[in-house]
């Protein structure tokens, strides 16, 4: 095998962020919901003899050493091979959104340069690469709808209805860090269980995040009051800045406002590359 063209790597949405506690060290204790949608990059591989890892921006230009980069170096790193890497990127899923597209590229170029290389790492060794790149990384390595506590790294696979909605993203992004430093962040939320966010999952909990994300980017604010005047519901994915509801049948809101970006999508059940790695964990 020299090529594995075409590979997907899916967006999320967070359905509900809460803020429980934070550490000693820093790090903040939530509980979130992570669903997969089919707003997708992709990502196309070639190998190279020579062991060099470079990278074709086929859409909008990446920096130098993102994610991409670092998970291909981190792997041909760990697992000693000889071979490299030609990668080509068509992005999609914009930045600073809070939809995981660089964390879920990263699992996706792990899981392909796994198999393009033969090195036929099970889950359980690529987890620990895909999380020193990014907390959402083994998210998307394993490959679920999944309810994730503490600071990410418990994942407990979880199954949802199918529905559409749609993601609405502003011009303007935000920096995660710069919202867990803000003091106004709430940090005391009571603990959720899966089973009252079963009850009602589209319609669960809030994003803690949100309130700050507001504050500090106007145009959040405006991205919600736009969904909600079509009598929809909406919250901020991630650390934001883009923002999405649920859609009822029948309900298709107008071309998106100051030429944001808005697409229509639908939940995924799994990741288009589960399987890819034999899950052992």
């Amino acid at each position: 095998m020299r090529t594995l063209t075409h590979v997907p790597a899916p967006a999320k949405l967070n359905l509900f962020l809460h803020i429980n506690g934070q550490r000693p060290d820093g790090y903040h204790l939530l509980q979130s919901v992570f669903m997969l949608i089919d707003w997708c990059d992709t990502l196309h591989f070639e190998v190279q003899d020579d062991g060099r890892l470079t990278r074709e921006d086929l859409s909008a230009p990446l920096p130098a050493d993102d994610l991409v980069i670092r998970a291909a170096r981190a792997l041909q790193a760990a697992s000693g091979t000889s071979l490299g890497a030609h990668i080509a990127i068509e992005k999609s899923i914009p930045a600073q959104a809070g939809m995981g597209g660089g964390s879920s590229d990263a699992a996706s170029t792990l899981l392909a340069l796994n198999r393009l290389w033969g090195l036929n790492w099970p889950l359980s060794r690529l987890l620990p690469l895909g999380l020193a790149l990014g907390a959402d990384v083994p998210f998307f390595l394993h490959g679920h709808n999944a309810w994730v506590e503490g600071i990410g790294e418990k994942i407990h696979p979880i199954e949802l209805p199918t529905s559409r909605f749609v993601v609405l993203k502003p011009h303007a992004g935000l920096e995660t860090a710069r919202i867990f430093r803000d003091p106004r962040l709430e940090r005391a939320t009571e603990t959720a269980t899966m089973s009252v966010f079963a009850v009602h999952p589209f319609d669960f909990g809030r994003n803690d995040l949100q309130p700050v994300a507001q504050a500090l980017c106007p145009e959040v604010d405006l991205a919600l009051q736009w969904l909600a005047s079509f009598g929809l519901k909406p919250r901020m994915t991630g650390s934001g800045s883009a923002v999405f509801a649920q859609l009822p049948e029948g309900v298709l809101p107008s071309a998106a406002p100051h030429g944001w970006q808005m697409q229509v999508c639908s939940n995924m059940a799994v990741h288009p590359l589960a399987g890819w790695a034999v899950s052992d964990v």
